[in-house]
């Protein structure tokens, strides 16, 4: 089983970048299962009914999201999609959408999907290491193949959530910082691991923002409107090999290429 797991899009180039890429990926790497974290697809908050709709035709299983999930312009959006489109779980109980779900492939295999939010340097929501246990708990009854989106800003969470989960989940991925990490790894007991997937998106930017913008904003220290950057635009990624049988991971591979680096390899 080999999932493909696409770090946060920031605009709608990431969305056609996936588009273009996503046939090639999955034939080049096998890939069984596709998820993408759609959370800054439209202009860096939430995701649109049209960007669902693409992604779902060009092959995607599954959309994680995160904290900007919330804006209440597409709220409608993750009410729709609830299931597809995925918000963190460990919001409290009462919000619209669902934080996991369970896919059925053509194979027969079941892959399971849990998106979670950390809490260091983010917002007071619920306990993500004890909401995990509890619902990995449920999933496993029908699939031991679970795969993680830890939507966090600290390092240490991360890492601290992935040893925690360490035997019980497939894979802990990390995503929010927009920074792709070099520490990819298997766990001891078999959970693949990286701190953060890094950003589809605008490279020349600051975490695809316009660089100008943010610029202002950290010397002004008061509010100033990020805007999308341009061009450049890299696909970030990490394809991940399971043992259908028990769950485990077995290879974990990191992938940063763009359009014309991608075709040109081939």
């Amino acid at each position: 089983m080999r999932i493909l797991f696409i770090a946060d899009l920031v605009g709608n180039e990431a969305v056609d970048l996936v588009a273009d890429l996503l046939p090639g990926l999955k034939h080049q790497h096998r890939i069984d299962f596709t998820i993408v974290n759609g959370e800054n697809a439209d202009k860096g908050k939430g995701i649109t009914e049209k960007q669902i709709q693409r992604l779902k035709s060009c092959g995607v299983g599954c959309v994680t999201s995160g904290n900007h999930i919330w804006d209440p312009r597409k709220r409608e959006v993750l009410v729709k999609h609830a299931g597809y489109l995925l918000r963190p779980l460990n919001y409290p109980e009462g919000n619209v959408g669902l934080g996991s779900a369970t896919f059925r492939l053509e194979s027969g295999e079941k892959v399971a999907v849990l998106n979670l939010q950390g809490r260091s340097f983010m917002y007071s929501i619920d306990c993500p290491f004890r909401i995990a246990q509890k619902e990995i708990r449920r999933l496993r009854s029908e699939t031991p193949i679970i795969f993680v989106d830890f939507h966090a800003e600290a390092t240490a969470e991360k890492q601290a959530l992935g040893w925690h989960l360490d035997g019980q989940a497939s894979a802990v991925i990390g995503t929010h910082t927009h920074v792709q990490t070099a520490d990819e790894r298997i766990l001891p007991r078999g959970a693949a691991y990286l701190s953060d997937a890094g950003m589809t998106g605008p490279v020349d930017s600051v975490i695809g923002m316009e660089t100008n913008k943010a610029i202002e904003r950290f010397m002004m220290q008061s509010h100033v409107y990020y805007s999308i950057a341009k061009g450049n635009i890299r696909l970030n990624a990490v394809v991940i090999e399971i043992d259908p049988q028990n769950g485990k991971a077995t290879h974990i591979e990191r992938i940063n290429t763009n359009k014309e680096e991608f075709f040109r390899e081939r």
